[in-house]
């Protein structure tokens, strides 16, 4: 017994690893929206996902009302740690074959691209001028370690994106052929009055990148949100901007399932469904990546050849990535 044992144990090991190496590699997916930050245990709790699904409001006089929400099946577990979210994160892309546009702490943007080689495109965003010189956000840009200029996200400083004040950071982008990734749209927690004093909804028009891309006509900016909710504002601007694409970041795992799907619905409808990205804004928690592939594979409405563009084609153009290099 144990001599034929040992030799069908043998073959059955040959046969799974065999079966291993054999295996579909999964179909490339990119993340153009990811945020490398240090966690804080105080901000990241469990969390239900679509959980702006009502927003009832609240009272000056009473405590600010929480949206965030543990009403549901399966809450998402946040990560407590920094090495448990690169962990999550690292194993995530592996196993999904991701690349991520990442943004953030420039330690944890380090600490990911060595565990991950080839996996993390670096960006570097700025939403203020206090936020650094123009000089000093060129020469961070001609380091050639950021490859992306976003999170820009003046809307939370009350600030236009075609201020001029920020004309030249995107002069500068625009000099080193950086593409570029611009907040628009909803505040996202329905109640940004609270969180961000300086914040106005009015500064999320897409409408108000116009000046700016007039004066940069080389700029490749894409548009985070979508611009959510402002879709028409959004499709005009598409229409008269050729180098202008939105990701679905955010709004695609907070509001309700059937919005977000008729946003994403319109987009398409209007000719544009070469021009989505896939992004998740991912924070602490690591499963948003599968919450957020899930609202796009499971999309009825979208065709595969659809579904890869948003998940992956679009983003190797916008991009200029190698698309060899994801075989």
């Amino acid at each position: 017994m144990i001599r034929l044992f040992l030799p069908l144990s043998l073959l059955l090991l040959t046969l799974s690893c065999a079966l291993a190496q054999d295996a579909p590699k999964h179909l490339p997916i990119i993340d153009v929206h990811v945020h490398a930050m240090k966690v804080n245990p105080a901000f990241g709790g469990d969390m239900c996902p679509w959980f702006l699904k009502s927003m009832p409001g609240g009272d000056p006089g009473q405590p600010p009302p929480a949206f965030i929400n543990t009403d549901c099946a399966e809450p998402l577990k946040a990560a407590k740690t920094d090495q448990e979210m690169q962990d999550a994160v690292i194993a995530t892309m592996k196993r999904l074959n991701m690349t991520i546009v990442a943004y953030g702490d420039p330690v944890i943007l380090r600490k990911w691209q060595k565990a991950a080689p080839g996996r993390v495109i670096p960006g570097i965003g700025i939403s203020s001028p206090k936020d650094m010189t123009a000089k000093a956000f060129k020469d961070s840009l001609s380091s050639g370690f950021y490859k992306v200029m976003g999170e820009v996200a003046p809307q939370y400083q009350g600030i236009s994106p075609s201020d001029m004040s920020l004309d030249e950071y995107f002069a500068a982008a625009e000099q080193l052929n950086i593409p570029v990734g611009i907040h628009m749209g909803t505040g996202g927690n329905g109640m940004a009055n609270l969180t961000s004093p300086k914040y106005r909804a009015s500064l999320g028009n897409p409408f108000l990148l116009e000046d700016m891309l007039a004066r940069h006509p080389k700029l490749k900016v894409w548009v985070m949100h979508a611009g959510y909710p402002m879709i028409d504002e959004m499709i005009a601007l598409m229409g008269a901007n050729a180098y202008v694409y939105v990701d679905l970041a955010g709004f695609i795992w907070s509001y309700p399932q059937e919005e977000i799907h008729d946003y994403i619905r319109r987009l398409v409808q209007a000719g544009f469904g070469k021009r989505i990205l896939y992004g998740t804004d991912l924070l602490v928690w690591p499963k948003l990546t599968e919450v957020s592939i899930g609202m796009i594979e499971n999309a009825n409405y979208l065709s595969f050849e659809q579904k890869r563009d948003i998940l992956f084609n679009n983003a190797v153009r916008f991009f200029r990535l190698d698309e060899s290099k994801f075989k």
